[in-house]
Formats: C-alpha cells, structure tokens, sequence
C-alpha cells in the first residue's frame, strides 16, 4: 500500500514538472531543503543484486533523496525481491546506510519504455554529516584522529574505520587526557555510536560535551603552554637528569597554592595554583616528558587511601616520587621500592625501584647530587 501511495506522488510530481515516469526520458525532482540535492544526470542501472547495491550506495554517498535505476537487463521475476534485500541489507549490514539512513520507499515502474525503480531515500543525517566522515584504516588510526579532535575540542567526530575491532573509546580518551594535560583542558562527557553492530568497516560517532565553550578552552591551552615551555626553559639542557626532576619540581611548588578540585585541572594548577592531587602529578609527569625525562603516573593506595604518583628514571636506575609526600617533608626526595611502607600498586605492571645500578663510587650520580630518604 505504501508503495503505491509513493507512487501516485511521484507521478502527480513528475507531470507538473512536465516530465513524465512511464513515457519521459529522465526524472525531475524538487530538491530538499537540507540536501538540496537533485537526480544525478547520471543514469544508474542493475542487473543483479550487487549492482542493485553499489547504485543505492552511490545515491547515499551524494545524499540524494530520490533517484532512478533502470533494470532492462535484470531477470523482471527476481527484480522486486532483489531490491526488497537490498533495501534491508543496505540499512543494516552497511556502515553508511546503518549511520545515515531512515528509510528507502521506492516504487518499479518504466521511464522512457525501460524498467526502473523510483526511490525516495529519507536521511537521518545531512549531506554535511556524510561529507564529514574521515575515513581510516585501523584502529590505532582511529585512535590518533581521536586524540587530535581532543586536543582540538572537537564537539563531534564521525569515523569509517576500514578494519575496526572493539575498543573502550572512553578509555582511551581517559588516557589521552592524562598523559597530555598541556594539550586537554576539560575532560569531556563522551557518547559513543558504531553502525553496523556487525561487520569489519563500521563507522564509529563520537560526541565530546564541554562545560566550557570551545573558544574558552582554546585560549585556556594556550596560556597552559606557555607556562609548558617557561618550564622547560627552567632546566638546563646539560643539568644532570636528577637535577632537571628537581628543578621542575621546584617550578611547579612555586605555583601551587591550595588543594582543590577543578573541571580544567592543568589550567587551574598552572594559572591559579589550585589543584589536587591528580592534578599535581598528572601536569609534573607531562612537564618531565616535555623536558625528555621518563616519568610514569601511578594510581594505587597509601594506607588504604587512593594515591597518585610518579617513577622515574634517573641514570638507569628508578624511584618513587610523591608529590603531596614531598610536601609534608619540605624538599624534593625520591624512593625505592623499599622506602614505600604503606603504598600498594600493581606491581607487575611498573619498574622494580632499586635504585642506581652498582657501578663505581666515582661515577655513582649521589656524589654528584642528593636526595635525602625520609626513614
């Protein structure tokens, strides 16, 4: 019943358009006022299903809202079952019609003498929306787009992924956003949507919502890095590696005022002298990494309470750094793994911190710069 009302409409629109469906020689449509699309001047024929398939997907990929194929060379007993599977699996087996589409109404007819299918294709996307997908090959190019719109405060960002396999995109956003607080200022609420369920190229849509607008947090980062490369400027290219820890470590104490919570935790830190904990440790991690030093975040418990804090490596050898420890003592102190009473962690997952290797008392970094162990 539906697709006869279709087609009355489409032949009522077509004979004030002057053309006509079953004697005419081409179509005429009025465009929508999104799309603003009209029929291709290019004719779109099937003579199978797969053909049937690669023409609705050329009309989709345009956003066309109503187009024509001609199916002269398709056996006419198999025609109407054939488009009927192609409508189906088009919507939800491939990743633009599961991503873009409402539905496909459409109507067999003859245009010009010629067997042909109108169709009428409602989007639920925009043609805007369609020609901003970026397409990648794999995940690990998935996640480096990701990572770029973060750093740019993206609202929205709209992938085909060619191979995709399953991966916890808040995760991975959680992540970013730790290790580079110089560049994210706010972490964002994410949404997640991947069309089809199935299949090895999906396309995955992912939404970033804000507290701030995205021109505040653009100036935000910058101002964070310039305090990112005051820092850096802090240390001596040829200082020791233990007395680069240090000094930024005496930067960022410089900075710091009280002990609070914020939503841009970077900026707040580095600009007001508030942050917490996580704060603290997550911006003096990026600032090593910045300055060519190696610093791991760890997340783990000091007497049952959850704590942050550092590993670093100083001439082959890795220790324990507490910032809000090193507070309470008043100087900057680093630990081994022996000097850590009270502290859990994974610690499978993170260096063994012994020290500085044995190597001769002349060579041994200690002489050279000290940090005392609090006992």
């Amino acid at each position: 019943m539906k697709r006869r009302l279709l087609i009355v409409m489409l032949a009522m629109s077509l004979l004030f358009s002057g053309c006509n469906w079953m004697d005419g020689e081409h179509v005429s449509v009025t465009p929508h006022r999104i799309h603003n699309q009209t029929v291709s001047d290019i004719k779109l024929s099937a003579s199978n299903e797969k053909e049937l398939e690669t023409a609705l997907a050329d009309l989709i990929a345009t956003g066309k809202e109503k187009g024509v194929i001609f199916v002269g060379g398709y056996d006419q007993g198999q025609v109407e079952q054939g488009m009927e599977q192609t409508v189906e699996r088009t919507l939800s087996m491939t990743p633009l019609g599961a991503y873009a589409v409402e539905a496909v109404d459409w109507e067999l007819g003859n245009s010009g003498g010629k067997p042909a299918i109108a169709l009428e294709i409602t989007y639920r996307r925009s043609l805007t929306e369609i020609r901003g997908i970026h397409r990648v090959s794999d995940m690990d190019a998935a996640a480096r787009t990701i990572e770029e719109a973060l750093s740019d405060h993206a609202a929205s960002l709209v992938l085909e992924v060619a191979v995709y396999e399953d991966a916890d995109i808040h995760q991975l956003v959680s992540d970013y956003v730790q290790r580079y607080p110089q560049y994210v200022m706010e972490t964002p609420e994410v949404t997640v949507g991947v069309y089809p369920e199935s299949g090895q190229t999906r396309i995955v849509e992912l939404k970033f919502t804000y507290q701030n607008s995205r021109e505040t947090l653009r100036h935000m980062r910058e101002q964070v890095g310039s305090m990112f490369a005051a820092a850096e400027r802090y240390v001596n290219s040829d200082d020791a590696d233990g007395v680069k820890y240090a000094k930024l470590y005496t930067f960022l104490m410089g900075l710091y005022r009280s002990q609070e919570t914020s939503i841009t935790p970077a900026y707040s830190l580095l600009q007001h002298g508030v942050g917490d904990a996580k704060a603290l440790t997550t911006v003096y991690a990026a600032m090593c990494r910045q300055a060519g030093l190696e610093c791991l975040m760890i997340t783990g418990t000091r007497n049952g309470e959850p704590r942050y804090w550092l590993i670093i490596c100083d001439n082959g050898g890795y220790f324990h750094v507490d910032l809000l420890r090193n507070m309470e003592i008043g100087a900057f102190r680093r630990f081994t793994d022996g000097e850590m009473n009270g502290y859990v962690w994974d610690y499978s997952a993170y260096p063994a911190c012994l020290g500085f290797p044995a190597q001769p008392a002349e060579e041994n970094p200690q002489e050279q710069i000290s940090f005392d162990a609090e006992t």
